[in-house]
């Protein structure tokens, strides 16, 4: 057992002088005894990293690049194209839009001219009507006025015989017509 306890004493020893070794060097990166294999193991890790950017995810970067590059270029030139197609839409509305202004005009125009024309023609007849009536009743009122200067020469007579028989006198028809009819005249 006294061996055994030797060694195990030996193996313990052993490790605290690895350890303590280790403590003593630092960092292993920091060691200058493992500077060449780090700066192998650098290269070969850059050189890796180079042929994999350069050879695979770039080219797929620049491809993404270009294809969305590509689609913004379609998407401005159809937005062009839109803008144009939309301006000669404003521009076809707006010609349209004149265009039902004066058709809407032309008939409001023409509309007003035939009620104007029904109008002149109403007017017309109404004062055709009217001028109708007016000479039946300016014939009516002559017709009236003859007759009435008739009745009034008759009455005139007829009182101025009843005058003269009431007085006391005989009248003479032809004398009181005479008379009467002097004094119509004026």
């Amino acid at each position: 057992m006294a061996t055994e306890t030797h060694a195990v004493e030996e193996g313990m020893a052993h490790a605290a002088d690895a350890a303590h070794a280790a403590e003593s060097v630092g960092m292993p990166q920091l060691d200058f005894s493992t500077y060449p294999n780090q700066i192998f193991w650098l290269i070969v890790t850059l050189v890796v990293i180079y042929f994999v950017l350069s050879r695979i995810a770039l080219p797929r970067i620049g491809a993404v690049l270009a294809e969305r590059q590509g689609t913004i270029s379609n998407d401005i030139a159809a937005a062009e194209e839109l803008k144009l197609q939309a301006q000669e839409a404003e521009k076809a509305y707006e010609k349209a839009l004149a265009d039902a202004r004066a058709e809407a005009q032309r008939i409001v125009a023409e509309t007003k001219a035939e009620i104007k024309a029904d109008l002149d023609a109403a007017t017309a007849k109404a004062d055709a009507e009217i001028a109708a009536k007016s000479a039946e009743a300016e014939k009516q009122i002559a017709e009236i006025r003859a007759n009435a200067m008739q009745s009034v020469t008759e009455v005139a007579k007829a009182t101025a015989t009843d005058v003269v028989t009431a007085l006391g006198f005989r009248a003479d028809q032809s004398a009181v017509n005479a008379a009467v009819d002097a004094k119509l005249k004026g």
